[in-house]
Parts: structure tokens; sequence; C-alpha cells
């Protein structure tokens, strides 16, 4: 893709996670953090919009697209979109009971998932020329939590990046653009996958994943 006034091409990077950071008992048993990235954010933009405008029209007040809030109906809708879509997804899993105390505080640990994750997105992009990259995740509203995912991602990023190449950080509200919302429905069907064994989400963008980490758990699938 390229931009007004940019004439290499671009990679955009869309974040989304599910779980909590709660991790006594009470917490959920994963946490789970995917990665989208496309050359290409406008692509399935027209179909996203088209099916909120035939909603609307057809009596629904829907807003954006929310994987845990929309109705069955409008999930399988989505996802005939999102399996038709030319993307790549990373996810990365977490069974945080396996979690060393050291790095529960989620100042650490959600900025170190974002690292480890985005190694697998960016440097299989490397070798197909892209010099710029955009990455995207949902706004976070606490600013503690935001400064510092913001600095810990910002350093891991200079690592995996490497020298030449600009990337930018941007904190947006999901319901800002249509693939934060996809990367939100993306994420939610491998995280039903893990947390409760559900299946049928998971397999319409099974085709999409390049790499399926647990990373407390030795041996990681990969899909190419």
């Amino acid at each position: 893709m390229h931009t007004a006034g940019v004439s290499l091409p671009s990679l955009f990077i869309f974040l989304d996670e599910s779980g909590n950071f709660d991790f006594s008992p009470r917490g959920t048993r994963h946490f789970v953090l995917t990665a989208l990235s496309t050359t290409n954010p406008d692509e399935m933009a027209s179909a996203l919009y088209a099916l909120k405008h035939e909603l609307v029209l057809a009596g629904q007040d829907i807003e954006y697209f929310h994987a845990t809030e929309d109705q069955q109906v409008i999930r399988d809708r989505v996802f005939e979109i999102l399996a038709a879509g030319t993307y790549e997804l990373d996810s990365i899993i977490v069974e945080k009971a396996k979690t060393h105390p050291s790095l529960r505080d989620e100042t650490r640990f959600y900025p170190m998932m974002c690292r480890y994750l985005l190694q697998y997105a960016l440097r299989r992009h490397e070798w197909r020329g892209l010099e710029h990259f955009v990455i995207f995740t949902d706004a976070l509203n606490v600013k503690r939590k935001r400064e510092a995912i913001e600095k810990g991602l910002k350093e891991g990023l200079r690592s995996v990046v490497g020298r030449g190449k600009a990337f930018r950080l941007l904190h947006h509200a999901s319901k800002s653009h249509p693939y934060l919302q996809a990367v939100d429905y993306c994420n939610w069907a491998v995280y039903v996958k893990w947390e409760r064994g559900e299946l049928r989400p998971y397999q319409m963008i099974r085709g999409k994943l390049k790499s399926e980490f647990e990373i407390f758990r030795e041996g990681t699938t990969h899909y190419y």
C-alpha cells in the first residue's frame, strides 16, 4: 500500500486482547493477544461498513462491531467477511496460572507479551521490503497502564523493527477503525477456543493464522 507522501510499502498491525489481568482463581484462565497484519487496511472496511448500513436499515441500532456483545446472527455475517479477507494473524496464549509472580503486574506483563507477539508478525514481513510500520491498539483508559505499555512497546519495537525503518504506535478506540473491530473478532475466536473449547468461530479464521504460540508451554503451533 502507498499512502500520500510515502513511497515505500507499509505494514499495518492491529492488536487486541481477551482475558483479564486478574491472576487469582477468580480471573480468566487464559490471556490471549492477537495481531492482525495487512498492507491494505481498506480492503474489508467497505464490506464491514456495508454490513453495518444493512443492519441499520433493518432496524438494528449498531454503532460498531464487538464480538462479545453482538448477536449470533451478526457474528456470523462478520465472520463471513473475515473469512474472505486478505490479512495475517498471529496469536499468543498465556495460561495465567503458569505466569511467574514477578511478571503479573499488568504494566510489565502486557508490554512483554506484545513484544513477543510482534516479533512473529514483524520479522515475517522483513523480507518483503516493508519499511514503514503502523501499530494500532485499542485505547487504553488507565493512564499508568497506557504510559507503561507504550514505553515497553516502543522499546521492543525498536529492537524488532531494526534501524532505518519507521514505526508509529497509536492507541485508538475500537469503534474508530473497522480493522480494530476485525481483530477484536479474530482474537475473540482464538480466546474462546482456548478458554472454553468453542471451535466454530476459530474455524472461520483458522486459515489466516500464521502462528499460535502458547508462551509458557513448550512447543509453538505454526501455520504456513
